[in-house]
């Protein structure tokens, strides 16, 4: 196997069972098994499996921030843009493949501050956050730090209510919970 496939399909393979299953639960002779890729590949690609993780919640990022544009991207108003995206999120957390949050999920596996992956995970968060603070303030509504803080709290528990519940979740009444939120 060429030397970037080997990465892309170690990192497929990871994706799939490190949101699946939890970091801690996958070893890296299972992702070596599924993958078909050798263990002194997988070394060469990623000296650690914690490197292997952040790498893993890296990619993940990038395909949060272009999820979350092209959830927002019809809506022109920031209000609106906050309410496409919990829509989206409400639509996401319903569908069978869902298994929460790699973010929260590395936070559960990984709680010690100093870990990489929690690391990652938190600055995935305070981006996030930022993000609401920036469209609360943009769309002056009141308080726009603490509409963050509350935008921040719904966000994660419908990924964590999919989590627990599958499918069938409390996160399905995310969106009708913002608006709520949004009125002023």
């Amino acid at each position: 196997m060429p030397k970037t496939q080997s990465r892309q399909q170690l990192l497929d393979t990871a994706a799939e069972l490190f949101y699946h299953d939890s970091y801690r639960a996958v070893g890296v002779d299972t992702l070596c098994a599924i993958s078909g890729v050798g263990k002194m590949t997988l070394y060469r690609h990623f000296a650690t499996k914690e490197e292997l993780i952040v790498t893993y919640l890296e990619r993940s990022n990038a395909l949060f921030w272009e999820w979350f544009e092209e959830s927002t991207a019809a809506a022109n108003k920031p209000e609106d843009k906050i309410i496409a995206f919990f829509h989206a999120v409400e639509i996401w957390v319903q569908d069978p493949a869902c298994h929460g949050c790699p973010f929260l999920n590395a936070v559960v596996d990984f709680p010690d501050p100093g870990h990489p992956a929690h690391q990652v995970a938190l600055a995935h968060r305070e981006a996030v956050r930022a993000r609401f603070r920036e469209l609360a303030a943009q769309a002056k509504l009141p308080h726009p730090d603490r509409l963050a803080d509350h935008l921040l709290l719904l966000m994660d528990g419908a990924f964590m209510a999919a989590r627990l519940y599958g499918p069938q979740n409390p996160g399905a009444q995310v969106s009708a919970a913002v608006q709520r939120l949004l009125e002023k």
